[in-house]
């Protein structure tokens, strides 16, 4: 059954928890509260923002064939009406959860820049993964909000939260691009798996029957979220993940279009293009020639 929890303190109650201080945002401090498991293992779905801060984990975190770097701390991130699992583990309930509703931030710059936050839109397993100097970065963090939350409420509060939450914003997208840059190796293997996907789709008859490649399609086959794999390749090569698939695309087609003789629309039809001029407008437009003009050059 799934449970929606549109308001931060119906869900305080459910979870048998102190009413927030403040109506649009809580922090839950677990050394000091017991969580109920009474809705373990059920399903829910949050009309609001959550931030989870884990200071600690039992032992390594895997990742495809390889662990982590950094075991000591992350930070998950989960966007409204996403729906997630209770835990039954009692022992999973350690750090801090933040929670803040859209209309926090509504009337604020942050409330249409928390669109850029990809992080958002991540999987679990797609976690920041923190060193031990970031994570006392973030934990200041943290204890900043709830000192603020601590007070009265009063004319500038709502100024002071926003400015505390954006800046935590702020420095996980700084730990996430280390993360990408720290992780190369494991990424260059997401990358390379991306590749030859793309290589071997082109080579099928997959795409003349299902068209084009799409980013859901790819991220799908490489076990991640599509905002991921986006921010990862956009952090490693400077393009999203469409840029990427035409990138590649282009350079599929410009063998074909020197080592055969297909015609121009045989090759777009190959390649999943429903029509010949959609094929010839993203060649021109990626080389400044028109594919027969690149085949021309090689007579």
């Amino acid at each position: 059954m799934l449970q929606n929890y549109n308001s931060i303190s119906e869900l305080m109650r459910r979870m048998e928890q102190p009413k927030p201080l403040h109506p649009l945002v809580t922090l839950i401090d677990y050394s000091h509260v017991k969580v109920s498991l009474a809705d373990a293992g059920n399903k829910f779905s949050l009309g609001f923002y959550k931030i989870s801060f884990k200071t600690s984990f039992s032992g390594q975190v895997k990742y495809g064939q390889g662990y982590y770097d950094f075991e000591e701390g992350g930070l998950a991130f989960l966007a409204p009406n996403q729906i997630v699992t209770m835990s039954d583990n009692q022992n999973g309930y350690e750090g801090y959860s933040l929670y803040f509703h859209p209309d926090l931030i509504r009337n604020y710059p942050l409330g249409s820049a928390i669109q850029k936050y990809g992080y958002f839109s991540y999987s679990v397993s797609e976690a920041l993964f923190l060193s031990e100097k970031e994570k006392l970065v973030v934990a200041a963090l943290f204890e900043a909000i709830a000192n603020e939350l601590d007070h009265n409420i009063d004319n500038f509060s709502q100024d002071v939260l926003v400015s505390q939450l954006e800046l935590l914003l702020n420095y996980s997208n700084r730990y996430y691009n280390r993360q990408f840059l720290t992780r190369k190796s494991v990424h260059s293997d997401i990358i390379d798996k991306l590749n030859v996907y793309l290589s071997n789709r082109f080579d099928s008859q997959k795409s003349t029957l299902s068209g084009l490649p799409t980013v859901q399609e790819v991220s799908d086959h490489l076990n991640v979220s599509p905002r991921y794999l986006t921010d990862m390749l956009k952090s490693l090569t400077g393009y999203n993940t469409q840029q990427h698939i035409h990138n590649q695309l282009i350079e599929k087609s410009k063998n074909i279009l020197s080592n055969t003789s297909q015609t121009i629309a045989e090759i777009a039809y190959k390649l999943g293009f429903e029509h010949p001029q959609s094929f010839n407008k993203l060649f021109k437009q990626k080389t400044n020639l028109s594919p027969l003009e690149f085949r021309q050059s090689f007579d």
